[in-house]
């Protein structure tokens, strides 16, 4: 029987829809590898501790820390605690605390010893009929890549990876997913021997920000953007993620890696497919996933020569950050007097598809920039020139910023008030902070809570991953060529970049937008 709508009931959304019907996060153990060292301490267990503060921790949820150390549950605590108390988003209220305390543990064991998983399946039963923690399991590999196959293996012996009586076992991994294709492959094949790409949950903490995540609603939920949303409205796109910060303690990871691997290959590529993808066929993780892939697929693949063309990598030398003296790279701990490893790289990308055919996507990541921030602007096409247009220079701008002070801003043109006829540009802006009355939940929070919930929109997919490194690769195997290999271009510390990077932009008559 059909029922009519009355004029007072809103049509129905399925965006608002879907979002009302997520999963709710589910009693668990989560189990952290590497429980000892610096994300467990900085991010991790203030995102529980902080999710539990707001109320959306199930009550039944415990953490246990599996590392080599030797510590008591009381030691590994109060451990915590202080970690909790320094990087937390929020204060650490005292009663919040002791309660969400008791939920912790700590397990000794070296990731290759089997008597310790041993151990670690009598430990969480014993949890599981303590705690009501229902013998789901989330397993968090916060431990180095070279640990990931041992502990797998040893998951998998142990019987930690099987599923009974309606609970459920997930496994989360950090980045980096590989160093090339091959290697992203290889682990992949690893976790698969141990794990369905079901159980997987492969985490970028870029894709848990605020920001981020309303990028899928700013465009799909907002008719005055979806129609303009294409090569007929938009003249280009910019994706900029700056640092002021150095290589720091980092150097012995980012010699092997550098700036391209680091932070194109995952974090970039991924706010690209947010900004670039066709509308889902609906809001499940492997439908916003299928879009995402199509979009890295349709990435343009260039020759040996067109990489120079349209790749810019460079390298800081010591300058000022904020009136600073900072070292060069190359005088920094641990790192290679002669080191090639780009701080910075320029892309001038092209999607071959019908929405961006002939729109050029400006991508660019450095370290010892002169700011810290992260955004996505898309520049619009100008206006005809017509009327009071033939002396209008600047376009209309959308900036969407993901940190640090994220929000969304447009840029349109008016008339300033007075007799004579003069227009500039002004900006309508929106902060979350402001706008909301509450502060954005650090990415941790929102991404251990979809995991807890089984919801792997935010998660990469194995194609994903795969696909994103056959893109890379070829770039990085010509900057690593016996011949004919693009300049590693050197720019001072708190500056923009290497020239060469304001030329690829400036050939097509365009600039990097100011931050």
């Amino acid at each position: 029987m059909l029922m009519n709508r009355t004029a007072d009931q809103p049509e129905p959304n399925p965006l608002r829809e879907g979002l009302a019907t997520r999963p709710v996060p589910q009693p668990c153990s989560i189990v952290i590898f590497g429980a000892t060292g610096d994300l467990a301490h900085r991010k991790l267990v203030p995102a529980l501790y902080n999710v539990a503060a707001d109320g959306e921790l199930p009550p039944a949820v415990t953490i246990v820390g599996f590392a080599r150390r030797k510590k008591s549950d009381d030691e590994f605590r109060r451990d915590l605690e202080e970690a909790t108390r320094k990087f937390s988003r929020q204060p650490v209220r005292d009663e919040i605390w002791k309660t969400f305390a008791q939920s912790i543990f700590y397990h000794q064991s070296e990731f290759g010893d089997e008597s310790g998983y041993k151990a670690l399946v009598e430990r969480l039963d014993e949890i599981d009929k303590t705690h009501g923690t229902r013998g789901n399991r989330l397993f968090y590999f916060a431990a180095g890549p070279d640990q990931f196959e041992p502990i797998l293996k040893h998951l998998k012996a142990a019987g930690l990876n099987q599923t009974c009586k309606g609970s459920w076992v997930r496994v989360i991994v950090e980045k980096p997913f590989g160093t090339d294709l091959a290697s992203a492959r290889e682990l992949n094949r690893i976790i698969h021997n141990s794990f369905t790409e079901e159980q997987t949950y492969r985490i970028d903490h870029f894709l848990g920000k605020e920001t981020a995540q309303n990028i899928l609603v700013l465009r799909f939920a907002n008719a005055i953007f979806a129609p303009l949303w294409n090569t007929h409205y938009i003249d280009h796109v910019q994706i900029t993620a700056a640092e002021t910060l150095g290589v720091g303690t980092r150097a012995g990871y980012y010699e092997r890696a550098g700036a391209l691997r680091d932070m194109v290959q995952n974090h970039l590529l991924q706010l690209l497919c947010l900004t670039a993808m066709e509308p889902p066929t609906d809001l499940s993780a492997d439908s916003i996933r299928d879009e995402k892939i199509k979009v890295v697929r349709s990435l343009r693949r260039w020759s040996r020569n067109e990489i120079a063309a349209n790749v810019v990598r460079g390298q800081y030398a010591k300058g000022a950050i904020h009136g600073d003296p900072v070292l060069g790279y190359r005088q920094e701990e641990n790192v290679n007097p002669d080191s090639q490893t780009d701080t910075f790289v320029a892309l001038r990308l092209f999607i071959d598809n019908w929405r961006w055919a002939d729109v050029p996507i400006y991508m660019r990541v450095g370290k010892r920039l002169p700011k810290s921030a992260t955004e996505i602007s898309i520049h619009f096409k100008k206006a005809p020139a017509v009327l009071f247009n033939k002396d209008l220079h600047d376009l209309n701008v959308l900036v969407i910023r993901i940190q640090p002070d994220e929000g969304i801003s447009l840029r349109i043109h008016a008339k300033v008030p007075g007799t004579s006829f003069h227009i500039e540009p002004v900006k309508m802006d929106f902060h979350y902070g402001t706008s909301f009355g509450k502060a954005s939940p650090e990415a941790y929070e929102r991404l251990l809570l979809d995991a807890m919930s089984g919801d792997a929109t935010l998660f990469a997919r194995r194609d994903e991953v795969e696909q994103a490194w056959a893109f890379i690769d070829p770039i990085e195997q010509a900057w690593h060529a016996k011949k004919d290999v693009p300049e590693l271009f050197f720019y001072p510390a708190g500056s923009w970049g290497p020239e060469a990077a304001d030329d690829l932009l400036a050939r097509d008559g365009r600039a990097w937008r100011r931050l």
